[in-house]
């Protein structure tokens, strides 16, 4: 593969799955610049690998294995967090609403929150669900049976329901 072939098709794919790898890179990260730092590591793994995919499985699904490793590495060598590094914010969307961004923000910080207290084997199989991933795709990237998603799954989401405070 020539390095302009290689470029335009790791930007490509790249560029086609970015907000999936942010939330799925946000799942295991504690502030937006350790999400960001993830991605650049996801990036450069992609980056790397791209060379070997044989076509034995979809590039997303190549995508997400590469993604879901990285991410695994991460939290193995995470270290605590600096508590300003938690107040980090992102930039204001000066478009919608003050209360209507705040409340969005909340739910989605509680849910995210609530992923990330997740034992490592659950988060991976519903954070893999909430981007549309299909079964078979799951247990493509995780290298496990669907059967054992649709466990790990079911799990995931009654334990998710608790954290969130609802009845299972």
């Amino acid at each position: 593969m020539t390095d302009n072939a290689r470029e335009s098709r790791f930007l490509a794919l790249l560029n086609a799955n970015l907000p999936a790898l942010g939330r799925l890179a946000g799942s295991y990260a504690g502030h937006t610049g350790e999400r960001d730092d993830l991605l650049q590591e996801i990036a450069l793994a992609l980056w790397q690998a791209l060379p070997r995919f044989r076509g034995e499985c979809s590039e997303r699904t190549f995508l997400f294995r590469i993604a879901h490793n990285r991410c695994i590495n991460h939290i193995a060598r995470r270290r605590p967090m600096d508590s300003l590094q938690a107040l980090e914010l992102d930039p204001a969307d000066d478009t919608r609403p003050i209360e209507v961004t705040l409340s969005q923000a909340q739910d989605s910080e509680r849910l995210s929150g609530a992923v990330r207290r997740l034992p490592v084997i659950q988060r991976q199989v519903i954070v893999l669900a909430l981007e549309d991933m299909d079964y078979q795709e799951i247990a493509a990237v995780l290298g496990i049976s669907e059967v054992n998603v649709g466990v790990r799954l079911n799990r995931a989401r009654t334990a998710l329901k608790k954290l969130m405070g609802e009845d299972p």
